[in-house]
């Protein structure tokens, strides 16, 4: 769990619900920096969430895991529609923001904390391009394992990510030829988010094409069933268990 000093996203998610304002700065670890969307993104109402995001949800069913829930915008809508939904966020602030919304059940664990002790999930939604927290592929496949254990024999993952090749920004080309050179993936990155004197720990993220996202689940007892594509590289990937793993 994060300290308070590295709760940026807290912090910021925490000001624009009292008063409507925040910023992120987001930085990756080649000395790239870009402001982010801030935290009204996560906030955002259902009315103006993407359509690939629309679409997605639509998939959602029985009980569900929010990984990385943020301000709770998915798991409101879908606790709204009667389904029974946990989220959980590496972020105390944001949990409590996310509870101060209405969200009934929110914890503050990491993701490699996640086991069956907190119950067995038929959905789990890495969305707003939380599959990203992926982090590598050995990391990846590790964590898909442990989703398995942890779920239904019918569960199904909603999997966010953006497809590192469409992009036209040199500086980002230029990253890709890098970690090509060392053997990674073009998407593999490492970034922190810095909000006033609030900066998170390096956080290895991972953004996948959607044919790399079936390589990264090939193995795991999951399979990429559908891919629901959006605009400037979006996606969200509907995986779903193995037939011949139940």
């Amino acid at each position: 769990m994060l300290k308070d000093h590295q709760d940026a996203m807290g912090h910021a998610m925490l000001d624009y619900h009292k008063s409507g304002t925040g910023f992120e700065i987001i930085e990756r670890d080649d000395g790239f920096f870009s402001v982010g969307m801030g935290p009204m993104a996560y906030f955002t109402k259902y009315t103006y969430w993407l359509p690939c995001e629309k679409a997605g949800i639509k998939f959602a069913r029985g009980k569900v895991l929010d990984i990385g829930c943020g301000a709770g915008r998915h798991s409101l809508y879908l606790q709204n529609k009667g389904l029974d939904v946990t989220g959980i966020d590496a972020s105390p602030l944001v949990v409590k923001v996310a509870q101060m919304r209405g969200l009934k059940k929110c914890h503050n664990i990491s993701l490699t904390q996640l086991s069956s002790r907190l119950g067995i999930f038929d959905t789990i939604l890495m969305l707003g391009n939380n599959s990203a927290l992926f982090g590598n592929i050995k990391r990846g496949r590790w964590l898909l394992k442990r989703f398995y254990k942890m779920t239904s024999d019918d569960a199904i993952i909603l999997a966010q990510n953006r497809d590192p090749y469409i992009t036209a920004i040199a500086e980002h080309l230029e990253f890709h030829r890098q970690n090509k050179k060392q053997g990674k993936l073009a998407g593999e990155a490492k970034i922190r988010i810095r909000y006033f004197k609030y900066m998170t720990p390096w956080i290895d993220f991972l953004m996948l094409s959607p044919e790399e996202m079936k390589m990264l689940v090939k193995g795991t007892g999951w399979q990429v069933s559908k891919v629901i594509k959006d605009r400037d590289g979006l996606y969200i990937a509907i995986i779903e268990k193995t037939k011949n793993s139940k």
